[in-house]
């Protein structure tokens, strides 16, 4: 060979590493461009219990989110744990899957892996089948509905295998962030990471570290009414909602404060403190979390949403034998829980609670926070949203596409609009109507300035939402054609979507209540 056809062969050789090195780069690069997402779901927290909703509670991590991302104040879940979870894996309303069964679908694990991405699960599951079998490529967490904070249940999975709980020094929410923190460690750095960091807590029961309980002893003492008050003001300040805005009536099944005798209040301040202890507790690991995604350099690349799965609860379920020994929260054996009181005042300035349609049952905080992505830091926005929107808006930012069929089943058609024109700082699409249903027993539908609603299968509530969030002024009667468009529209789509009754279950597949 000539030294001139040497030369040319060389440089032939060089252009076409220069060219393989360009288009790897290029791959890489348009990795790097898709975003790691992280989705963090608290259990019965309620729309004002943040500081950056009005709260009083310490959550610095979440309000430093929320003053760079985005916050969003007509965001709604689906009431309930199991269907909320149903609802947010699919994309699709939960009936339509048969609630657990999550039939007919794909769930954000199955869609976001086949666009390339390593999936990971920590926390409470609540359904059928385990994650991973579900397309979640690594899973630590426990497949019941609620569990013990210190002493787990033995739901208790670790990528498919029992997990055991360790006799000592383990506290639920924790081993989700740890968990979570060592398989964001583990993935491939090349791909991007999808995690969904479902957090039993604050679910009862209520149980935290005691040095957690006793920061909020105090604080509490003032009762459920003055809270109420002052977490509205705060509101107000923070733009959460309007100047004018007012409460919700004290429910006639919830006494005034004073009303209580001295030991009722040191026992409900107790309940209280514990209840923020447990939110704190989230605030302080999801800290954890984010110092671990900027030692990765992952943290200005990664959307971090955070919601809770349906409003406070209003449930009395302590146990007697907690009772009867006086066993404090901190202590494994203990099983409290607040009622209606404190729901009402986690849910300010709205009605009702977890289980119903009205607002105080399925509104929901929820912040995005994404340096590469937000158009508007610190931005808060009024446009509505439900969780099947994440589906449509998690595909499109992986460059993924939503199937018509999947594994050999068929896949039923995705409800939600993504919500990247709102991160952008746009105004969206609006969807018709957002469909709402608690097996059939309390329903709502709302389509843009309107909503309907009811209440343990009692008559229809009409009520202009965008003026009237706490649902104050019901004009079924006064606007009977907005009534009767919205009831013939409920009716079309419970026939369509149906009230999940069959697919209803309690405290997950395999799964048992907390001890």
């Amino acid at each position: 060979m000539s030294r001139s056809s040497r030369s040319n062969s060389l440089s032939l050789w060089l252009t076409a590493v220069m060219v393989l090195g360009m288009c790897t780069q290029g791959v890489r690069a348009a990795e790097q461009d898709r975003p790691n997402i992280i989705l963090i779901m608290v259990d019965d927290m309620g729309f004002s219990d943040l500081r950056c909703y009005g709260g009083e509670i310490n959550t610095p991590h979440i309000d430093s989110l929320a003053a760079q991302g985005l916050r969003f104040t007509q965001f709604y879940n689906c009431a309930k744990c199991e269907t909320t979870r149903a609802t947010l894996l699919t994309g699709r309303y939960a009936p339509e899957v048969g609630v657990a069964k999550l039939q007919n679908s794909i769930t954000l694990a199955e869609g976001l892996r086949t666009a390339g991405y390593t999936t990971l699960m920590t926390g409470k599951w609540h359904m059928d089948s385990e994650p991973t079998e579900r397309g979640f490529d690594k899973y630590f967490g426990h497949l019941s509905g609620a569990t013990n904070y210190f002493t787990g249940d033995e739901t208790f999975r670790l990528n498919g295998q029992p997990f055991e709980v360790p006799a000592s020094g383990f506290y639920t929410t924790d081993a989700n962030t740890d968990y979570a923190i060592q398989f964001i460690r583990e993935s491939e750095r090349d791909k991007p990471f999808f995690l969904y960091l479902a957090h039993n807590a604050p679910h009862y029961p209520l149980q935290a570290p005691q040095a957690d309980v006793e920061k909020y002893l105090e604080r509490y003492e003032m009762g459920w009414d003055q809270l109420r008050e002052q977490r509205l003001a705060r509101m107000k300040q923070l733009g959460i909602v309007s100047r004018d805005q007012t409460l919700s009536p004290r429910p006639e099944d919830v006494p005034a404060w004073d009303s209580l005798s001295p030991e009722q209040k040191k026992r409900e301040v107790l309940m209280m403190a514990t209840f923020a202890a447990m939110v704190d507790r989230v605030d302080q690991n999801l800290g954890r979390l984010v110092a671990e995604l900027k030692v990765l350099d992952e943290f200005d690349n990664t959307l971090i949403l955070f919601l809770s799965d349906n409003g406070a609860c209003p449930f009395q379920r302590t146990k007697p034998d907690t009772v009867k020994n006086n066993l404090m929260p901190w202590d494994p054996n203990s099983y409290w829980t607040y009622d209606k009181g404190w729901a009402h005042a986690c849910n300010t300035p709205f009605r009702e609670y977890k289980q119903n349609q009205h607002e105080g049952g399925i509104s929901t905080p929820l912040i995005a926070h994404w340096p590469q992505g937000i158009a508007k830091p610190g931005d808060i926005t009024t446009q509505p949203g439900h969780l099947v929107d994440f589906m449509p808006t998690f595909l499109e930012l992986a460059g993924g596409t939503y199937p018509e069929t999947f594994a050999d089943h068929p896949v039923g058609k995705a409800r939600g609009l993504s919500l990247v024109p709102i991160l952008k700082g746009e105004q969206r699409q609006q969807p018709d109507a957002i469909y709402f249903t608690f097996y059939g027993k309390n329903n709502a539908l709302r389509a843009g300035e309107w909503k309907l609603v009811n209440k343990d299968n009692g008559p229809w509530e009409l009520y202009r939402i965008n003026e009237d969030r706490i649902e104050a002024e019901n004009l079924i009667e006064s606007e009977p054609k907005q009534a009767a468009k919205l009831t013939n529209l409920w009716d079309v789509l419970s026939k369509e979507i149906g009230t999940g009754k069959a697919g209803r279950q309690q405290n997950g597949p395999k799964g048992k209540a907390a001890k």
